[in-house]
């Protein structure tokens, strides 16, 4: 019996530890190997929102050895190893301003204009429209408001010839009037959207450095 106060003093102390043991469970959880990912603040505190680590330090661009296939850029890519002088954004450049010089000589019936920036099989069908509107005593009145999209969606070599096909996408008035004045199609203040693809083409063995338009559609 004279050991029973220390009885109760081993079972005082094993209650404590074991409390104890419980407290820091309860604040320190205990990993299972399912846990969620620790999102990582920003340690000041503002909402522990998520931190953009890859702002630290940018990564290093990932190389690519084999590029996706690509038709058009294949194509460019063709007509420049043929032609060191041809440059795609030059290119376009210059077929912004074709579109709009041929689209003016069109309307005004201007065929001298247009003889040298068409091939034979565009010119022809042009020229004979300006003819039957002129015959018919009518005139095409057309403004580009904006041009709002000029992309290349073809290009190729076929031998020494190089053909790139360009896709323009503009706002269009256009109004054809009678004799009178009276308009017979289309509306003087409201534009009309108008998709147009139209093909270049060039000799690149040829001296000179021009293009022609060879084909035309509407999307």
């Amino acid at each position: 019996m004279g050991d029973l106060p220390h009885y109760f003093d081993i079972v005082l102390f094993a209650m404590v530890a074991g409390f104890l043991i419980l407290r820091l469970r309860a604040v320190l959880g205990r990993r299972t190997g399912h846990e969620r990912r620790p999102v990582v603040g920003r340690g000041d505190g503002a909402g522990d929102k998520p931190f953009p680590l890859g702002g630290r330090r940018p990564l290093a661009p990932v190389v690519t050895t084999a590029p996706p296939a690509d038709a058009v850029a294949t194509g460019l890519e063709r007509i420049r190893g043929a032609d060191t002088s041809f440059d795609p954004a030059h290119f376009l450049e210059g077929a912004r301003v074709a579109f709009d010089m041929i689209v003016g000589a069109f309307a005004a019936g201007d065929k001298t204009r247009l003889r040298p920036l068409l091939s034979d099989d565009v010119y022809t069908p042009f020229a004979g429209a300006i003819d039957d509107r002129g015959g018919a005593g009518e005139s095409l009145e057309t403004r580009i408001m904006n041009l709002k999209q000029v992309d290349i969606v073809e290009a190729g070599l076929s031998g020494r010839m190089a053909r790139v096909t360009v896709k323009f996408v503009s706002d269009q008035i256009n109004v054809l009037r009678a004799h009178d004045g009276s308009i017979v199609d289309g509306h003087p203040e409201q534009p009309v959207e108008k998709t147009d693809f139209w093909s270049f083409a060039r000799d690149i063995r040829a001296a000179d450095p021009n293009w022609v338009l060879v084909a035309t559609s509407s999307g």
